[in-house]
């Protein structure tokens, strides 16, 4: 797909980190560019600065998607595509016993769902709801290419650590799916991806202490550091960009596979 003035595009998280990163990235090709985000004053940062349009958005609820994709539409038309960046993660151990008290204690349920529910239900959500939306656009080019969507999971959803079972759970799932959504939609022109990125300089991880920060670097083989947003975003660019680029789960981790902790 050729990227300019003419494409409209939705990334969900885009108001910081990998999201922030692939939006800006969009924006420089001439891409008309929608946020979709619950950080109300980065997001209407990042939109003034390139551009674009903020929507308040809460991927967990199909009533504020809704609203989020009408609001970008009417500024910029309907979305040939679509980057799913927003997620969360948490860890917690599946059952723990107290070193003090001996008290056993298991990973909470609805902690469990909260995280499956923004990372895969939510990513599921946006992708089915904006994939409708562009089976109403004219194909275009050779390929009859009507739109590409990429989603973000994780190194974590083939080598989870510790603590990380829904997280891992939830990555794993959007990994799961992206070969039958491509394969739903491979009639209608519409391409499905997704990147697993590694440990990247993301506000979660720079938030970590410097020196678990310097552990991680040397955990990666090569290069010796995080990636950093723009390395995601050009790779989710070139997956744009592509057209014969379809059905793929592709790592972006410097060669990385997770220890157990």
């Amino acid at each position: 797909m050729e990227l300019d003035s003419s494409v409209a595009a939705v990334v969900t998280g885009g108001a910081s980190g990998l999201g922030e990163a692939t939006a800006r990235a969009l924006a420089a090709k001439g891409v008309k560019v929608a946020i979709f985000d619950l950080q109300e004053e980065k997001g209407k940062a990042v939109a003034e600065e390139i551009g674009g349009t903020f929507c308040e958005v809460n991927v967990t609820s199909d009533e504020s998607v809704d609203a989020g994709f009408a609001k970008a539409r009417e500024a910029h038309g309907q979305e040939r595509i679509l980057v799913n960046c927003a997620g969360i993660g948490n860890a917690i151990k599946t059952v723990s016993r107290d070193k003090q008290t001996g008290e056993i204690k298991h990973f909470p349920l609805d902690a469990f769902e909260f995280v499956i529910q923004i990372n895969l239900i939510g990513t599921f959500r946006c992708i089915a709801k904006s994939a409708a939306g562009m089976l109403t656009l004219d194909p275009l080019g050779e390929d009859g290419e009507r739109g590409a969507i990429i989603n973000t999971a994780s190194a974590a959803a083939e080598d989870g650590q510790i603590g990380q079972a829904a997280y891992s759970a939830s990555k794993g799932g959007v990994v799961g799916m992206t070969l039958p959504i491509a394969r739903d939609l491979m009639n209608e022109g519409i391409r499905v991806n997704t990147i697993l990125p590694g440990i990247f300089k993301t506000p979660l991880m720079l938030a970590l202490p410097q020196k678990a920060q310097d552990v991680l670097n040397a955990s990666v083989p090569f290069p010796k550091r995080m990636g950093v947003p723009p390395e995601y975003a050009q790779l989710a660019l070139a997956i744009i960009e592509n057209s014969y680029f379809n059905g793929e789960d592709v790592r972006l981790d410097g060669a990385i596979r997770m220890p157990p902790r």
